[in-house]
């Protein structure tokens, strides 16, 4: 395997590689590192967690020049991933002493365009940065490097028209790397009509087919959360990651965990981006035993330790399946992916069975389950006395007032 000092790399980012704790590169570190330092265009394809971030991180901190304005521009599809970019480039270009920032929507602007005036590296969300562009508060005409992290994901996220306005916007001679879990028709047609001459790597799986074990259970609808609270209680593991397909279901599903006392916390697009950034932070550090999360959290961010998936709904689409479960079984642990269905969930769980044969999914029998407490909402009124009383029964002979 070639190691980082093959690579070309600068004495100082060598030591910095070092002092992080890298000693060998991996996959895609190993095939795209050389490639990005020679100054050509790449098209990276490689597992959430395998490195992608340090491989285009090199290249960034190598070609920028500190205190010449905006040269290099990192496009992520979401908040935390924009945020954990940025620390990722900070810690890889402290002793070039770059000035690394990110911008992202749902928290104020006015800091972040005092910020831009001595930015080298943004790292930004397409929809906040085009809000830059119209106002004019972000200078991109000395962009030498533009980067599209988890690309596929902004193609499923609606931000193609944006992503090809930001493009337009940039110098035409720069260099251009696209990385991504997966690399769709759409990316490459993307590349074929921005890149110049790219050059196609990827990496297998992190995921080792060998330590991962799937099932799941073909439970009635009533009783999903029962056995997703037994499984929580009895199953022996580290950290479990609970997804849903929609906001709505993932606030249900952590409402009644912690009305069950199952240590969770839940993240979803809706809550501010305070409180998303602290969720992540406190089930990294294992404050809480599952995350309950819908696909925000599925892509791109760095979550150690995670010992068991649930999927408490399918996904529609097969390849969010593959990035659900791509958070477990990595770096040599054992891992195991545990699948709820309904009667709702039998189309999507066929997709998943055709489009992925390779996997092996065995089905368990439903253990006896105990009562558990179900709240199905959160409208009661707290009384005067702050605790909560379920509504009030219709009177009819009760008078108006």
């Amino acid at each position: 395997m070639n190691v980082f000092e093959n690579f070309g790399l600068s004495q100082e980012l060598q030591t910095t590689i070092r002092g992080l704790g890298f000693t060998n590169p991996t996959q895609i570190q190993g095939r795209s590192i050389p490639k990005i330092i020679k100054g050509e265009d790449v098209i990276g394809e490689s597992a959430t967690g395998s490195g992608k971030t340090l491989a285009f991180g090199c290249g960034i901190v190598e070609k920028v020049i500190p205190g010449q304005g905006v040269q290099a521009l990192i496009l992520t599809p979401t908040r935390e991933l924009t945020e954990q970019v940025k620390e990722s480039i900070r810690e890889l270009s402290r002793q070039k002493g770059l000035h690394v920032m990110s911008i992202y929507g749902g928290v104020a602007i006015d800091p972040q365009i005092h910020n831009l005036t001595k930015a080298d590296v943004v790292v930004a969300t397409p929809g906040r940065l085009l809000d830059h562009l119209r106002r004019g508060t972000i200078n991109t005409q000395k962009i030498k490097l533009l980067v599209l992290d988890e690309a596929d994901r902004m193609f499923d996220m609606g931000f193609i028209e944006d992503i090809e306005n930001i493009i337009q916007q940039c110098p035409k001679q720069r260099q251009t790397l696209f990385f991504s879990a997966t690399i769709s028709h759409r990316v490459k047609d993307l590349a074929h009509h921005y890149m110049i001459k790219p050059t196609e790597v990827s990496a297998q799986n992190q995921v080792d087919p060998a330590k991962l074990k799937q099932t799941y259970y073909d439970v009635p609808k009533n009783q999903k959360l029962s056995l997703l609270v037994h499984l929580l209680k009895n199953e022996k593991s580290g950290l479990a990651m609970v997804f849903c397909n929609t906001r709505k279901t993932t606030d249900f599903v952590i409402r009644n965990l912690k009305a069950n006392n199952i240590s969770s916390i839940a993240i979803h697009g809706g809550l501010s981006q305070n409180k998303r950034t602290r969720t992540i932070k406190s089930f990294n550090d294992a404050k809480f035993g599952a995350l309950v999360c819908t696909d925000v959290a599925a892509r791109g961010l760095h979550i150690e330790n995670v010992s068991h998936i649930f999927n408490y709904e399918i996904p529609k689409d097969s390849k969010d399946y593959v990035h659900r479960i791509g958070r477990t079984a990595r770096a040599g642990e054992y891992g195991q992916v545990i699948n709820l269905l309904c009667e709702y969930d039998y189309d999507n769980f066929s997709r998943v069975l055709n489009d992925y044969r390779e996997y092996s999914i065995k089905s368990l029998d439903i253990p006896q389950l105990p009562r558990i407490i179900i709240k199905k909402d959160d409208f009661r009124r707290p009384s005067r006395g702050g605790r909560n009383f379920p509504p009030r029964r219709h009177n009819h002979n009760r008078r108006r007032r």
